[in-house]
């Protein structure tokens, strides 16, 4: 890393599983920023980009998470926690910024072009009060055993519950998912409740 990276007190933890490409060393290094905290026990190797944004980021990518040709960015004050075992088929995109949070139990199944983020990176304002009315710095949970669809999208502060399925082309967008429920639609709404899901396609 370059000098900058230990003189603002920044700090990278690899367990002996984790990967990460020179490439993404090199982007990583691209912008100073001071106080971040690096955590890597995954192969990496298939992650696309990983882009810190600003002072006092935190990033975890636990044990056994692949992100195939995803995209992470973490902005300042911001964190992407993901505890391990998530895996992002292809073309995930996790934006956390303005001191948001994500937070991903383990046990995730996430479909191709999953699109998670704390904001809209617009500001939206009522004409007459001036008042911001869309989300600023929110934070977004998922649960242990959670699988979300294709193209589905997070946004805004997000509660995903326990064993939650989300069907594909769908919008959670400031909501709250129950456990063990399936949700499908822009906004999402309930279909089903008592589910539970399995990565084996078994009849």
């Amino acid at each position: 890393m370059p000098a900058w990276w230990h003189e603002g007190g920044n700090a990278l933890y690899l367990s002996d599983e984790a990967v990460l490409a020179p490439a993404l060393v090199e982007r990583l290094a691209l912008y100073p920023f001071a106080d971040v905290v690096l955590v890597v026990a995954a192969d990496l190797t298939n992650l696309v980009s990983l882009l810190v944004g600003g002072d006092g980021a935190t990033v975890f990518f636990g044990p056994r998470t692949e992100l195939t040709a995803g995209d992470v960015y973490c902005g300042a004050r911001s964190s992407v926690i993901l505890n391990g075992e998530v895996v992002a088929t292809r073309c995930a995109v996790i934006d956390a910024r303005n001191g948001g949070g994500i937070v991903a139990e383990t046990d995730q199944l996430w479909a191709a072009d999953v699109y998670v983020a704390t904001d809209d990176m617009h500001r939206l304002e009522d004409v007459l009060t001036g008042e911001r009315i869309n989300p600023y710095g929110a934070t977004i949970r998922l649960g242990r055993h959670v699988w979300l669809g294709r193209d589905v999208v997070l946004t805004g502060h997000v509660e995903i519950g326990d064993g939650a399925v989300v069907g594909a082309r769908s919008l959670v967008r400031g909501q709250k998912v129950p456990a063990q429920t399936a949700v499908a639609g822009t906004p999402a709404r309930i279909i089903r409740e008592g589910v539970t899901w399995r990565a084996d396609d078994a009849p």
